[in-house]
């Protein structure tokens, strides 16, 4: 009978060494961004976080989950790991703010072929800084190693956030009415959509690479396509405690045409005042040497605006002069209006 050699995983390319001695690295990173509720270390089979029944009434979990696209492969092409992780993180907690909820612990998931102890540090880098300024707990994650899925060098990540809001709180719509404002704030740059287009326009149609500078963008290509997107979640929260706001939008993947009717209650549009706002520098450059439609602008990115606030138009004023208070540059950028059947449901005027 031949003699069979024993094999390890190790041969197949999965390092459970490596992993562990990862786990190791970022335990301090994981550790900083524990707040009040943690009740469990990193390691363990399961994260764990109390509520607190002492501090609300009537409290509901909210829940999102999202990815950063082939943002991914800027971070590749940058050799530039440490940023993409606020990414992540900001595209979840993003999402549930929006419903008035304030983000309590986040989760991520790290796939990988195989694992660059370095390049995973870095991504939790980020992922932690995000959580710092969500103000909310990376209580856990996976990180697997999937040799013969991925080509050399990829990743690919996901994210879990939970929040929880009073449910007399909540934030979905239903009390936007006609005559309502829009109020915008700004984001920094293309955030975490489109980037497939991006790379099409930039690599393939352009021919530019990351480490070329861009006289229009007063920057290197790379530096500009890896602007971390902006977490809103400090901001908005303060502005809840002293004004109420009818409706909220996160603008993502289909821009201002596809996210903004997801709140609108029937029988109303939003039109949208071109103009109203500063349009960032790499949108009008990806405009202008993409020869983009200005209708596909603005279903494919954010165009320099991140969230929209749907406000009652008495105290837009007011709420205005809060958020530049809290440093932010918000912009009117139109109005709530009457929807008859046939009508689009959000509108654009000169």
């Amino acid at each position: 009978m031949a003699h069979i050699q024993s094999s390890r995983y190790a041969d197949s390319g999965v390092d459970i060494d490596k992993a562990n001695d990862f786990i190791s690295r970022i335990k301090p990173l994981v550790a900083s961004t524990f707040r009040r509720g943690v009740l469990t270390d990193i390691g363990g089979f399961g994260g764990l976080f109390a509520i607190g029944g002492d501090r609300f009434t009537d409290p509901v979990l909210v829940s999102s989950t999202d990815g950063v696209g082939t943002k991914l492969k800027i971070a590749s092409l940058c050799n530039k790991h440490d940023t993409i992780g606020i990414d992540l993180v900001a595209m979840c907690v993003n999402d549930i703010v929006v419903c008035g909820a304030q983000p309590l612990f986040f989760l991520d998931y790290f796939s990988v072929g195989k694992l660059d102890l370095d390049v995973a540090t870095d991504v939790v880098k980020g992922i932690a800084k995000g959580c710092e300024i969500a103000k909310c707990s990376l209580i856990g994650g996976e990180t697997a190693e999937m040799p013969g899925l991925y080509n050399s060098g990829d990743y690919d990540l996901a994210g879990f956030v939970v929040g929880i809001a009073e449910r007399d709180k909540i934030i979905d719509g239903s009390e936007i009415k006609v005559g309502d404002k829009l109020v915008g704030l700004t984001s920094s740059g293309i955030h975490s959509n489109g980037y497939s287009l991006v790379r099409k326009i930039c690599f393939e149609e352009m021919g530019l690479s990351v480490t070329d500078r861009v006289d229009d963008l007063g920057c290197t290509l790379g530096e500009e396509l890896l602007r971390p997107t902006r977490i809103y979640v400090e901001t908005l929260l303060n502005l809840f405690k002293n004004f109420k706001v009818r409706g909220m939008v996160h603008i993502t993947g289909g821009g201002f045409t596809d996210n903004i009717p997801r709140v609108l209650p029937k029988g109303t549009k939003v039109i949208i005042q071109k103009g109203s706002w500063p349009v960032l520098p790499i949108f009008q450059f990806l405009q202008k040497n993409g020869n983009v439609s200005t209708d596909e602008m603005f279903r494919t990115f954010n165009c320099g605006i991140g969230m929209v606030l749907i406000i009652d138009s008495r105290v837009v004023d007011d709420v205005t002069q809060q958020l530049m208070a809290l440093g932010e540059s918000p912009y009117v950028i139109g109005e709530v209006a009457a929807r008859k059947d046939d009508e689009n449901p959000v509108d654009y005027i000169e």
